[in-house]
């Protein structure tokens, strides 16, 4: 099993940058692929980006792309969001989320088995 916890979400002007990070728990950790999504109100959960399990691998929606960077610690047993030009509509609670399984599709939220409670990120104009 694989427990996450997310903290650094907060309130930032547009613009600005956050760092969002997950500390996760668990033998499989160091094995599992990992993934943020987002979820904004009255909106469907979506993709953000992943990581493999090497780090070797990244994957990013193209909203995100070149502004939002994925990484992993293995020492730490952390993934983190670095998450630079905040637009408002990056504003959303933000999930990171473990995969154990055999299988992987990076973007997609059903491939995931364990996530976490969520981070509010709230980003003004």
């Amino acid at each position: 099993q694989v427990q996450l916890a997310e903290s650094g979400g907060g309130l930032v002007q547009a613009g600005g940058s956050l760092r969002l990070s997950c500390a996760a728990s668990g033998r499989t950790f160091s094995s599992s692929r990992l993934g943020w999504f987002r979820q904004a109100p009255g909106k469907e959960r979506e993709f953000v980006a992943a990581i493999n399990w090497s780090g070797g691998s990244t994957y990013y929606a193209d909203s995100v792309k070149g502004r939002f960077t994925i990484s992993r610690d293995y020492a730490k047993s952390a993934v983190y969001l670095q998450m630079n030009s905040l637009k408002p509509e990056d504003t959303a609670v933000y999930f990171c989320a473990a995969n154990t399984m055999r299988t992987w599709l990076p973007t997609r939220s059903n491939a995931y088995d364990y996530w976490g409670q969520g981070t509010q990120v709230t980003v003004s104009s």
